[in-house]
């Protein structure tokens, strides 16, 4: 990426929250880049030229011949370094400490997973500028290895009862290590040791959604150059926010399409087009494809089936209209940063594909079209702050998510034409009655999904026998975790009824309170 920032590298060993580091240093407005271990060289650490490195957590046990490791380079940039976790067992493994191995890799030892408390130990630290004012701190640790000797240079800070090297610092050399997560929420004060380390690094937090755009559109333009591009328009903040950017960059080289799948809310199609057509001056083709992707998806009741449906019509409903437009060679899609985090499974770690994202992943070759995935580095909260840049009104800026499979997969079990009208009408009760409430802006994401349940009921004097379907309505920051919002009792009583009163089909009503993880946010 062209810039003209200051760069801190987060070195990825595999950890799930890696991606909440690099949240944290946003935040403070520091520009970061997260790569995999694999890819870190003495040449590209030349390269990078970092500020500061952070190590990160990860699955594996430095005890174990061939596990991950840093270049030892790293250690001579004479730059602050910081280890999390596995980060800080890989420098003690490294720098002449010893890690014991825990349950996990075979060994004895405590392993720790969960709230723990960690108490000063030794001197002052300027990394802990703002910890222990109450004499201690909650941290999240999760591991199972263990540091049993510090590395020559290093000190202890701070301990827990099951982690008596909890913080530990070589302050000479400017290397911090600690043994929890100070990124996840279950940390409080985690942010405060992040703020300490960009500082001591010398960031002056210049880098902002502004400098983001300012780079993403050079960017956009080096990797174009005079070709023309596609975009996948769904009329969601991703693709929208994608398009404006792109637009701004290169203009009427950009063709967008809209692909209309059937899948769509009540009324969405027809808005999207006329949002486009009416307030920016941006070649649409607006593609109803519905028979095409409702026909193929008759009978599917798979989850992951029915997403590789949609992801391969998708692709072919684009290689058609691509190959109308003389000299497209890019397609631009709004990939976001926890797509990429949940469809791609880390080397040798945990992160295991939890579900697969029809916009995530390399087009068939046969298509002829290289990506453009602008948004790719960003999660919702910083797109809809690039789109308040981009000018885009606040209305449409502050639009609940909506996923690319659409209705697909808020309709568990068979889908047939029936049900998704059926759901159309009972989503377009309950964001009203959400709106009507004031309470739009204070959720996530909201919405229906029809069961693929039928239930008995009584209205007026007859029997029904109809479906049943979910509520589901999240709190959240980024989509990565999430907590239902918890609606009174009253609400959801008046939806329910208004639900059963106004949307024929459907005769019990239930609200959904899991929380992600162990769910996810949407039903499939």
């Amino acid at each position: 990426m062209t810039h003209h920032h200051d760069r801190l590298l987060i070195i990825d060993f595999g950890s799930q929250v890696t991606q909440l580091i690099a949240r944290r240093l946003r935040e403070l407005n520091v520009y970061c880049e997260i790569h995999p271990y694999q890819n870190v060289t003495d040449a590209f650490l030349a390269a990078f030229g970092p500020k500061a490195v952070i190590f990160s957590g990860g699955p594996d046990s430095v005890t174990r011949e061939g596990s991950p490791r840093p270049p030892e380079s790293v250690y001579s940039l004479g730059v602050p370094i910081l280890g999390i976790c596995y980060g800080q067992q890989v420098m003690m493994q490294q720098l002449g400490g010893e890690v014991h191995g825990g349950k996990i890799s075979g060994g004895g030892g405590t392993a720790e997973f969960g709230r723990a408390f960690v108490t000063p130990a030794g001197s002052d630290l300027s990394i802990l500028n703002g910890w222990f004012a109450g004499g201690r701190e909650q941290v999240w640790m999760s591991h199972g290895d263990h540091v049993a000797k510090l590395a020559p240079g290093f000190e202890v800070f701070g301990t827990s009862p099951n982690a008596p090297y909890a913080i530990t610092a070589d302050t000479s050399r400017n290397f911090y290590a600690v043994q929890f997560h100070p990124e996840v929420h279950h940390t409080p004060n985690g942010k405060t040791l992040y703020e300490n380390l960009v500082k001591l690094a010398g960031f002056t937090g210049d880098w902002t959604m502004g400098a983001y755009k300012d780079d993403a559109i050079e960017k956009i333009r080096q990797q174009v150059g005079d070709k023309k591009v596609i975009c996948g328009l769904s009329g969601g903040v991703d693709s929208s926010v994608a398009a404006v950017l792109i637009h701004e960059a290169i203009g009427d080289q950009l063709t967008c399409v809209f692909v209309d799948h059937g899948l769509m809310r009540l009324n969405e199609a027809e808005e999207v087009v006329s949002m486009f057509r009416d307030n920016y001056n941006i070649p649409l083709i607006h593609a109803d494809e519905s028979d095409l992707f409702l026909g193929e998806l008759d009978g599917q009741s798979d989850p992951e089936t029915k997403r590789k449906i949609i992801g391969k019509l998708f692709i072919d409903v684009f290689q058609k209209h691509a190959n109308e437009i003389e000299g497209a060679e890019f397609l631009a899609q709004g990939t976001l940063y926890p797509d990429v985090i949940e469809s791609v499974s880390f080397s040798g770690g945990p992160s295991v594909t939890i579900k697969s994202h029809h916009n995530v992943g390399g087009l068939p070759e046969k298509m002829g079209l290289k990506l453009v995935e602008p948004l790719r580095e960003l999660f919702k909260d910083e797109v809809r702050a690039l789109g308040r840049e981009l000018g885009l009104p606040e209305s449409f800026i502050g639009r609940h998510p909506f996923p690319g499979p659409g209705l697909a997969i808020r309709c568990p079990g068979e889908i047939t034409r029936d049900k998704l009208e059926i759901l159309r009408k009972a989503d377009a009760v309950y964001i009203d009655q959400i709106r009507k409430h004031g309470l739009y802006d204070e959720i996530w994401q909201a919405f229906v999904a029809i069961l693929p349940v039928r239930t008995v009921g009584v209205m007026g004097d007859g029997r029904t026998y109809d479906y049943a379907c979910a509520l589901r309505a999240v709190t959240s920051v980024d989509g990565m975790t999430a907590d239902y919002y918890p609606f009174s009792h009253e609400f959801l009583g008046e939806t329910a009824t208004r639900i059963i009163n106004e949307v024929e089909g459907i005769n019990r009503v239930t609200y959904d309170i899991t929380s992600k993880p162990p769910g996810t946010i949407e039903w499939e």
